[in-house]
């Protein structure tokens, strides 16, 4: 593999040379995938979950959630994305290098857990769409789920663009399921536009969901992973080519989460006019939505429904024991074979199937278990990235600056009244 990405890093600075004459999207072809990459994690099963449950409960009264969040995604994988071309360096490595060595330590277990807890969310995803789709039992689901990740982490052996090649593939999947579930569903346009354009809770309840939906967006294991796949992935030669690369690479931000905050909003405008608007409020888990949508809207749906379902569940899962992996190498300087790390990560999810635990309610509770780590992610990122030394020409302005921080602080606070509510 590294040999392969020496060949492609390689071709990628040619390519670089040749942005400043060239013209058309063939240009910007060549440095998109790491944000479609980092996007899969913001269109994972717990996406599907929150927002099935939002949409059902309170029409599209929470689209306006969903496009700000996806805005604050779009912002903080950009500074991601910033740091690793400007430094060479993941967060996790700047983390193990600027921090001391018990907070490093602390960060590893931290992100460690937070692994385990992400993959458990899209582990059962994939597992319920094998079980919607073929009957099998949710044991069966599990192990085809573990079968299928496992293949597409082999990719990797390849180089970086086979691996970005197949996850982009699943996304589209994803993002066409849903085109062919909205035009199924029929949304009301004039509802669309208000929900989405006018900001309006019904009670702590709406809150409550609100949050939920904002914790399922902004994951942060992808937060770490941005930076590691753009730090070497082209390195730029002078200052006009890092200019030009932190441009693409925006593009390419602007490009993946659009597609993905388009799936997440289409997911709840299904869910408002196919439930909500026909009596089936308490719809509020995915097997249920599965069930539910085949006698309102026909097997197709379904089959569409569940097929989606299993693109997002294989490519999240892929993508967090990727990013498992990095974290390890860059906090501990410590890797072990893929398939092991797929393995571990594995175990919690068949614990959970054996004790007959609703992997709805599971999958929605590891939300929360994630919204734990959106600060230790943020904060650094923050920190490193308004450092002159550190990132050279590229350091944040003084908008982007505040602009952080209000992101950061809006996102700490709806997340710390999630896990609040959770536990009071």
């Amino acid at each position: 593999m590294k040999n392969m990405d020496q060949k492609t890093i390689a071709r990628g600075r040619k390519v670089l040379d040749r942005t400043a004459t060239g013209h058309g999207f063939a240009r910007l072809l060549p440095f998109l995938g790491p944000a479609f990459i980092a996007s899969v994690a913001y269109v994972d099963p717990g996406n599907f979950a929150t927002n099935i449950q939002g949409g059902a409960t309170f029409g599209y009264e929470l689209l306006w959630v969903i496009l700000w969040a996806n805005l604050m995604a779009m912002f903080i994988q950009a500074l991601s994305s910033k740091l690793g071309i400007a430094t060479g360096k993941n967060l996790a490595t700047l983390i193990s290098e600027k921090y001391p060595k018990g907070l490093v330590w602390f960060y590893w277990v931290q992100t460690e857990i937070i692994a385990i807890f992400t993959d458990l969310a899209e582990f059962l995803g994939a597992s319920i769409a094998f079980q919607l789709l073929l009957g099998v039992p949710l044991f069966v689901g599990a192990i085809l789920s573990g079968i299928a990740t496992i293949f597409i982490l082999l990719f990797q052996d390849y180089g970086f663009r086979p691996f970005e090649l197949v996850i982009t593939l699943l996304l589209g999947i994803i993002a066409f399921s849903y085109i062919t579930e909205i035009f199924m569903s029929r949304p009301d346009g004039l509802g669309v536009l208000r929900g989405t354009l006018i900001p309006k809770f019904s009670g702590p309840e709406s809150v409550y969901m609100a949050a939920g939906i904002l914790g399922a967006t902004v994951m942060p294991h992808v937060i770490y992973l941005h930076s590691a796949l753009t730090e070497n992935r082209i390195k730029a030669q002078n200052e006009d080519q890092l200019k030009r690369l932190h441009k693409f690479n925006l593009l390419d931000v602007l490009i993946a989460m659009g597609i993905a905050g388009f799936v997440n909003m289409a997911m709840l405008m299904m869910a408002a006019s196919t439930f909500h608007f026909t009596g089936h409020q308490n719809v509020s888990d995915i097997s249920t939505a599965y069930m539910t949508l085949i006698p309102l809207l026909g097997g197709a749906a379904g089959f569409v429904f569940a097929m989606s379902l299993l693109a997002s569940g294989l490519s999240s899962s892929a993508v967090g024991t990727m990013s498992g992996q990095i974290l390890m190498q860059s906090f501990v300087k410590f890797k072990i074979p893929i398939w092991i790390r797929r393995i571990v990560t594995m175990v919690p999810s068949f614990i959970v199937i054996f004790l007959g635990m609703d992997p709805t309610n599971v999958l929605v509770f590891s939300q929360v278990v994630l919204s734990f780590g959106i600060i230790f992610a943020l904060i650094p990122l923050i920190h490193f990235t308004k450092d002159k030394k550190l990132m050279g020409n590229l350091v944040n302005g003084k908008i982007t600056n505040i602009l952080s921080w209000i992101i950061a602080s809006s996102i700490i606070a709806l997340n710390a009244y999630l896990i609040i509510s959770q536990f009071i």
